[in-house]
């Protein structure tokens, strides 16, 4: 394996600046590792042909003098929920096979103006649909650890490329969990913003309240870095937050540097300690919490009353949100369209829809249609508000009483490809830890905390943090992070199976 795509973000951006690794390099050493190991993990849905060109470019300006971004030249995967002008946007959906977007998400416009290098979009369940990206119109990611098993979901494709050593970087987006459940069952970091603290312009609607666009990487201090250049205020979207924020990366590199934990409140959930953690996933937790409290912080039992109706609310404000989101594919104006001889409108929708959506897409449409319509929204949509309500109350309380919340970023490790593609309501609880803060709109992380006894799989502690301070997220995920891989010797993916190619 090239010791080009070991390289952390941050680590190639500094040989990059050295002059030690040319962008062409970089990126040719990225493609070269798609090449060799995406026909097995399938993290991919399309490589970008411009690559090299685009990388050659940021070498001509670098060695021209052009004062440039701290990530320019670093290769980046993208979540093909985000549009783009010059590689297909799909969503993981035949609905979309082929669409070219006429602009780009602003996330990915900003990450081009910083330099960085589009490698391709990544797989994911169709329209953000999943947790473990079976549910993709164009075939399953598999795990880089054990290609038997799921990646997560429903960013799976991004959280695979990153842990597979395809990219240093990525973006996924993050509606209740998909990209820190990914993170937790691949061995990487992700992160979900605040709600609005990163634009979801150009992010191909699934839950408007509840999606937000976030990084995903092998380090907290590279989402961090990619979270700098993602981040801040867009007039193009109406929930964007008009605020200054702070470097999210001096917060990163601030905790890395120790002394952090010192008197941090770490709140516990009491509820959460019935819903039945796989064993493994119990263990690692527990260890990271004596980490921390063996360097000064204080474990708090606190308590989220609410936080048990969570999935239930959520998988009724989803699947309402999205029936109103995906009306707008209709044949008529973009995507796939059906001929119907002789047939209406209504004949060429239906037929379209019926062929252009999956199985999951159309079960959430009729869910959500269902609790929309009159004489139920009150019963069912209105009541999931009040809940939702509620459980950001629980946040409000829980801070007033503790820095950040953790909790296991998912109750098990990854499970079998095909082992609950039939139980979808056992595929939702694999995000019952991950819903609460899409609710609330509250920033979250996950970040490697071991290895499962169970499986030997990767696992993943989640640190949740107020409102608007994704900063502290970012001190406390990278002090834990330093502590962890000290204790492991390096990080956790030099003992995945991938570093001697996919299986």
């Amino acid at each position: 394996m090239s010791d080009i795509i070991r390289l952390t973000a941050a680590e190639l951006a500094a040989e990059l600046r050295a002059g030690s690794i040319s962008s062409v390099e970089a990126t040719r050493a990225h493609l070269d590792r798609i090449a060799a190991v995406d026909g097995d993990v399938h993290a991919f849905l399309h490589v970008s042909d411009a690559a090299l060109e685009v990388a050659a470019g940021i070498d001509a300006r670098r060695a021209a003098g052009e004062e440039l971004g701290e990530l320019a030249g670093v290769p980046l995967a993208i979540k093909d929920v985000l549009v783009t002008t010059d590689m297909p946007s799909t969503s993981g959906s035949r609905i979309l096979e082929g669409f070219m977007s006429p602009y780009d998400a602003t996330v990915v416009a900003r990450a081009r103006a910083a330099g960085l290098v589009p490698l391709g979009k990544t797989n994911m369940d169709e329209f953000a649909m999943g947790s473990s990206t079976e549910h993709s119109a164009y075939g399953p990611t598999r795990n880089p650890w054990d290609l038997d098993r799921i990646p997560g979901g429903s960013g799976g494709g991004s959280a695979a490329a990153v842990a597979a050593f395809e990219a240093p970087i990525a973006l996924g987006s993050d509606t209740g969990g998909s990209i820190r459940q990914p993170a937790h069952v691949t061995g990487t970091v992700g992160v979900k913003p605040t709600y609005g603290g990163v634009s979801r312009y150009g992010s191909i609607a699934l839950a408007s309240s509840l999606d937000q666009v976030g990084p995903v990487s092998r380090t907290v201090l590279d989402s961090a870095l990619l979270h700098d250049v993602i981040g801040g205020h867009d007039p193009h979207d109406s929930t964007s937050l008009a605020q200054e924020w702070p470097s999210f990366a001096a917060a990163a590199r601030e905790g890395a540097r120790g002394d952090v934990l010192a008197g941090l409140r770490v709140g516990v959930i009491r509820e959460l300690a019935d819903i039945g953690f796989q064993p493994g996933v119990s263990a690692s937790f527990r260890a990271s919490l004596a980490a921390m409290e063996a360097q000064g912080a204080e474990i708090v039992d606190i308590s989220a009353p609410h936080f048990e109706y969570g999935v239930a609310a959520y998988y009724l404000i989803l699947p309402a949100e999205a029936s109103s989101n995906l009306a707008k594919f209709d044949s008529v104006r973009f995507g796939m369209r059906l001929d119907v001889p002789g047939g209406t409108v209504e004949d060429v929708m239906s037929v379209t829809r019926d062929a252009g959506f999956g199985d999951e897409v159309k079960r959430r449409i009729i869910l959500g249609t269902y609790a929309l319509s009159a004489g139920y929204y009150d019963a069912y949509y209105g009541s999931a508000q009040k809940v939702r309500t509620l459980i950001q109350r629980d946040f409000d309380e829980a801070f007033a009483a503790v820095d950040v919340i953790a909790t296991p970023s998912a109750p098990t490790t990854a499970f079998r490809l095909g082992e609950q593609i039939d139980n979808p309501l056992q595929m939702y609880l694999n995000d019952v830890t991950t819903i609460p803060v899409n609710l609330a709109g509250v920033p979250g992380i996950s970040i490697p905390s071991g290895l499962s006894d169970d499986d030997g799989l990767p696992v993943g502690i989640q640190f949740v943090a107020p409102a608007r301070e994704d900063a502290r997220l970012y001190r406390v995920g990278a002090a834990l992070e330093a502590l962890l891989v000290d204790s492991w010797g390096g990080p956790l993916l030099d003992r995945a199976p991938i570093l001697g190619g996919a299986r």
